[in-house]
């Protein structure tokens, strides 16, 4: 019985998976071997990349509603977190026991996906243990944490996860308005009193001169990064945003094969929006730069977005939790880069004693400024 039932589950994996040509067990994505690798014999197949570069596609593309751009090469099957609202996405037939974004148990199938499959995708270059080793480095250089946990290792549950992303690109074509403040000096006479005695003295005084200009700006925008998950502490997510984009390769489902991979949460519409604000940003950063001057107000901007593109990437993320006291953490490290985003415990003894400290120097700096001045 316990054979039958081994071999059932071993044929429901392979099925789920890409079988191996020797032994027919499951292979899945190496990081290491940048291939297809047989979780029993070891043995190796390469990937064939796609050819030529990610395409990019118009916004106004209907998407979801394109098979070619819905076609994940594997049946694939939504599951859906009870606790969390975590969406997955696994293949037909493989089974979760456990939510990758919470760890819940409370797991369900949803059936058809039916959702943009990525255009590229970044494999995984960080293995497991390469990632524990980075957080590892990473939590010695935190500040604040209590002795027990700074000499421990806890332990801690990794899973390889490829997190969607929306990139945008789009060429801008701006006109501005505003009032430009431009700094002058003038000598003042004034008096003051010192040891008891009125005397006079010069200096310099600013005052701003303010006039109206305008003009234009042209500025194009390439690969605008956007999560499009909203299942995770976003402050950690944005700190991994050091991918980079120029490693992309052609999506394949091979290098989802004993991953998860995440169905964005995150509207392409949604994405569009959060990505106009990341450029509305850095335009009106650069406007005021080109604009010059001392000070500006009165900044109006009106822009123009034309020839909008989308990709939809899934990028490498390893998604970890672990546990300090009665508490749960997470962690988060970057799949390609190694670079790690996460929360820690933290002593409220060694805060307590840095902020007195910090509060004592700054009473004898101000104590020895009160002599210099009153000498």
């Amino acid at each position: 019985m316990a054979e039958n039932a081994q071999a059932e589950a071993l044929a429901k994996e392979a099925a789920a998976s890409f079988p191996c040509g020797g032994c027919g067990g499951p292979m899945r994505f190496d990081a290491d071997a940048q291939a297809l690798k047989c979780q029993y014999c070891g043995a190796e197949q390469a990937i064939d990349r796609m050819p030529g570069q990610p395409e990019e596609h118009a916004l106004e593309d209907e998407g979801e509603e394109d098979a070619a751009l819905t076609d994940w090469g594997t049946e694939q099957q939504a599951i859906h977190c009870e606790s969390c609202g975590g969406e997955s996405l696994i293949p037909a037939g493989q089974t979760a026991t456990l939510c990758a974004f919470c760890g819940s148990p409370k797991v369900l199938p949803q059936g058809n996906p039916g959702s943009i499959r990525p255009e590229s995708v970044i494999p995984f270059q960080i293995s497991q243990a390469e990632a524990i080793e980075q957080f590892k480095k990473w939590k010695r250089k935190r500040w604040f944490l209590p002795n027990d946990f700074k000499k421990q290792d806890p332990a801690s549950r990794l899973t390889g996860i490829y997190v969607p992303y929306w990139t945008f690109d789009t060429n801008t074509y701006s006109v501005y308005s505003a009032e430009v403040g431009v700094y002058h000096y003038r000598t003042v006479t004034r008096t003051r009193v010192v040891n008891g005695k009125t005397e006079t003295y010069t200096e310099q005084e600013r005052y701003t001169v303010w006039h109206w200009t305008n003009g234009d700006y042209d500025r194009g925008f390439d690969d605008i990064l956007i999560p499009a998950s909203g299942h995770y502490d976003q402050g950690l997510l944005e700190k991994l945003g050091d991918f980079d984009l120029r490693k992309l390769t052609g999506y394949r489902p091979e290098y989802l094969s004993g991953f998860v991979a995440e169905r964005y949460s995150v509207s392409r519409s949604q994405g569009w929006q959060a990505a106009r604000h990341q450029a509305a940003s850095v335009l009106d950063h650069e406007i005021r730069r080109e604009i010059g001057g001392d000070e500006i107000r009165n900044l109006n901007i009106r822009t123009h977005y034309n020839d909008v593109t989308y990709k939809h990437l899934l990028l490498p993320v390893w998604n970890a939790a672990y546990a300090y006291k009665t508490k749960t953490y997470r962690y988060m490290v970057n799949g390609q880069t190694g670079t790690v985003s996460g929360r820690v415990p933290r002593s409220a003894v060694k805060i307590t004693f840095f902020v007195l400290g910090c509060l004592a120097a700054a009473m004898v700096a101000l104590a020895l400024w009160g002599q210099y001045s009153g000498s």
